[in-house]
């Protein structure tokens, strides 16, 4: 897809909820720089940032990579036939290849993506949550915590993502991982952005 439709869904999206970009910057963790940098790019931040956003913003990330905003999102169930998920680019999202399966499905407690890492990964990942990893065919070096670890097909791994990781692919093919994400924030109690800003600020104090 168009990856500068991102950066003017995230804008939309923000707007759409009144928020500004100092008020996104402190719900995502992110700074107002940043917001901003994003939102003029014609490139996508890494999956892990967009996935901060959307949880700042209470949306689906397939939401920020939707192509028309418009659509309806609230269907109680969406079946991806295979290679029909939606397609992010790769390259600007940290030489990943991503793609999003039941993108059409709002609301979703896990976040399914097919993912093809790339065979020199420089960029560490840490979001909150959990996800999980599933190796569907070829040889993916993941690294967690600093530590290297081979996972083979059939292999899977269950981790807390907040935790610094990443992953490249190992031989002549790309591997390719099944991932789900799942994030805490998105189910905590209050459903609207500026009901989580009150919500972190009190657990803060």
């Amino acid at each position: 897809m168009d990856e500068k439709q991102i950066a003017k869904n995230v804008k939309k999206v923000r707007l759409d909820n009144n928020l500004s970009q100092e008020r996104l910057a402190e719900l995502s963790g992110l700074t107002k720089g940043y917001i901003s940098k994003i939102e003029k790019s014609d490139k996508a931040p890494p999956l892990s940032t967009l996935s901060r956003i959307a949880d700042a913003l209470n949306v689906d990330v397939e939401v920020l990579t939707a192509e028309d905003l418009d659509l309806p999102f609230n269907i109680k169930m969406c079946i991806t036939r295979k290679g029909e998920g939606k397609k992010l680019s790769s390259g600007s999202l940290e030489g990943y290849h991503y793609e999003a399966l039941a993108h059409e499905k709002s609301g979703k407690n896990m976040i399914p993506f097919i993912i093809q890492p790339g065979f020199h990964e420089k960029a560490v990942f840490s979001h909150e949550g959990e996800e999980f990893m599933f190796t569907i065919q070829g040889i993916h070096e993941f690294v967690y915590d600093g530590q290297k670890y081979t996972l083979r097909e059939g292999d899977s791994v269950y981790f807390d993502s907040a935790i610094p990781h990443t992953g490249r692919s190992v031989g002549e093919q790309k591997a390719m991982v099944l991932a789900v994400m799942y994030s805490y924030k998105r189910h905590r109690a209050g459903d609207s952005p500026e009901s989580r800003i009150k919500i972190d600020r009190d657990q803060k104090d």
